[in-house]
């Protein structure tokens, strides 16, 4: 206190009863994956797609980071945070064309091999007749040195189950196959094709520890515990890998536990995980429940994959759909808040699904807490689940996970001030003070539920929670509690006859 030693008017500066706790941001991705150049390795603030471009260049072949940050912008996200690994793009694969007999200039097969390098040249591709004679039937048999050959028998280029492309991305552990040049009529011609192009590639050497990283070299996942603001964490690169046979499932299954793990370890994002491509309704279950099995209120899954338009080739592509989704959740964020499930959004930019699943179908997947993104007649393309990964019924909604994200972090960094405050009555008056401002603030946004504050939360900082042993241990203990708004998942209209002119009371 200053002395006053003169008559005369003075003003002091005083501290007030509390200070305002200012909410934190919601809406902050992460994407780890691979691009075609730019830092690796370190986490690199991205506001926009333009800023994308210049820092990781544009669409890659055989890399699903392009197109997730393309789809979080696209779907109303702002600021995200991109890790690149792996150091250049993904390795290129050696090649061949395969003719068609209607105009081999114009139309054909594209054939990749999925192991770049001397391994991928040493790849042979062979068109016969098939063993049921048919105008576009052919045989397709695929040979590698030490490998057993792959043979797709009355294949067709009709659409439909027998078609070759189907055929080959379902079975095939050698090669990939696509259509360059337009849509193909005919059979390719008779003859055999020797893969090559591929033997100065850099063959692709990722393992699930370049994904996990290190935070004292700020590396992976590792790098991102060094930035507050990621909220959620994708990694749709991991299904690329997968495709091209870098990554087992059981690498798939070390990667994404890892992703779980950190956002648990932070406290303050949810991992957005991709499932595997071309998988049924049945099997998305199955590899759910019987083979990864994961139990965490920090992680959401979401399938089935989503087509959209492919820069590089003018045709729709099959892409996972964690970049669109974390790119919902900001824009829900935005105009309704943290509180409202992130579901019955549209997807921006989702042209259609790998599969269109029925309602028996969901009904088998939502309580597994698979996030379903369905087509809607006249309404379109559609998330519609809000679950987590967790078996915990109290933390079941996603957007109770978020809720609580946002509480805690605002509470956490709103409080700074109180460090080595002189723990009396005085401070815990000001404490509360401080939080009831806060929690007051998030029920009138409609976030709490309760018609009253005192049925939304609650604050208890006295002495029944600071006896004497806490306060000499120099801790100060608050307690908070407060009731989520849950969401309406399941709306049910009971209607019922009654004769006319009876009266029902309210």
């Amino acid at each position: 206190m200053p002395t006053y030693l003169s008559p005369g008017v003075y003003v002091e500066e005083v501290e007030a009863g509390s200070r305002p706790i200012e909410g934190v941001g919601t809406a902050v991705a992460a994407f780890v994956g691979l691009a075609a150049h730019g830092p690796t390795n370190t986490p690199t603030l991205v506001t926009n797609w333009s800023q994308f471009v210049a820092n990781f260049g544009d669409f890659t072949e055989g890399s699903y980071l392009a197109h997730a940050v393309y789809g979080y912008f696209l779907n109303g996200g702002g600021a995200c945070y991109v890790v690149r690994i792996g150091g250049d793009a993904p390795a290129a694969t050696a090649r061949g064309e395969i003719a068609s007999q209607k105009d081999a200039k114009l139309a054909g097969y594209r054939v990749s091999a999925l192991e770049a390098g001397p391994g991928g040249n040493q790849i042979s591709v062979e068109v016969s007749d098939a063993s049921t004679p048919a105008d576009d039937a052919f045989k397709l048999t695929v040979r590698a040195p030490g490998k057993p050959d792959e043979v797709y028998d009355n294949v067709s280029t009709k659409r439909g189950k027998e078609n070759v492309i189907t055929q080959v991305k379902e079975l095939s552990k050698l090669i990939t196959i696509e259509e360059v040049g337009g849509a193909i009529e005919r059979a390719p011609a008779r003859g055999r094709v020797s893969l090559a192009g591929a033997d100065s590639a850099k063959p692709m050497r990722l393992t699930p520890d370049d994904y996990v990283g290190d935070a004292a070299d700020r590396t992976g996942f590792g790098g991102l515990e060094a930035v507050d603001e990621v909220t959620m964490l994708a990694v749709p690169d991991l299904m690329s890998l997968y495709q091209k046979g870098v990554i087992d499932l059981e690498g798939v299954q070390a990667v994404q536990s890892a992703m779980i793990s950190h956002c648990e370890l932070m406290g303050d994002r949810v991992a957005i995980v991709d499932a595997p491509p071309g998988l049924n309704a049945q099997q998305v279950k199955e590899w759910r429940v019987d083979k990864v099995g994961y139990d965490s209120k920090y992680a959401s899954l979401y399938w089935p994959w989503i087509k959209v338009l492919d820069p590089l080739t003018g045709k729709g592509a099959f892409v996972p759909p964690s970049g669109h989704v974390a790119g919902v959740w900001a824009r829900n964020d935005d105009t309704r808040g943290v509180h409202k499930a992130p579901a019955n959004e549209i997807v921006r930019g989702a042209l259609g699904l790998e599969l269109v699943i029925t309602k028996g179908e969901h009904d088998q997947l939502n309580p597994d807490g698979i996030n379903c993104i369905r087509s809607f007649p006249g309404r379109g393309i559609r998330i519609w689940g809000a679950r987590t990964l967790s078996s915990d019924p109290a933390w079941r909604y996603l957007n109770v996970r978020r809720l609580f994200n946002y509480v805690e972090e605002s509470i956490l960094e709103g409080t700074q001030w109180v460090v080595f405050e002189p723990n009396d009555l005085n401070l815990w008056q000001r404490v509360k003070r401080t939080l009831n401002a806060f929690l007051m603030r998030t029920w009138r946004d409609g976030a709490l539920f309760g018609a009253t504050p005192g049925e939304a939360f609650y604050v208890k900082c006295d002495a029944e929670t600071n006896p004497p042993e806490v306060v000499d241990a120099g801790q100060l203990v608050v307690e908070v509690g407060i009731a989520p708004v849950k969401p309406a998942e399941f709306v049910v209209f009971r209607i019922a006859q009654f004769s006319g002119g009876a009266s029902l009371s309210e």
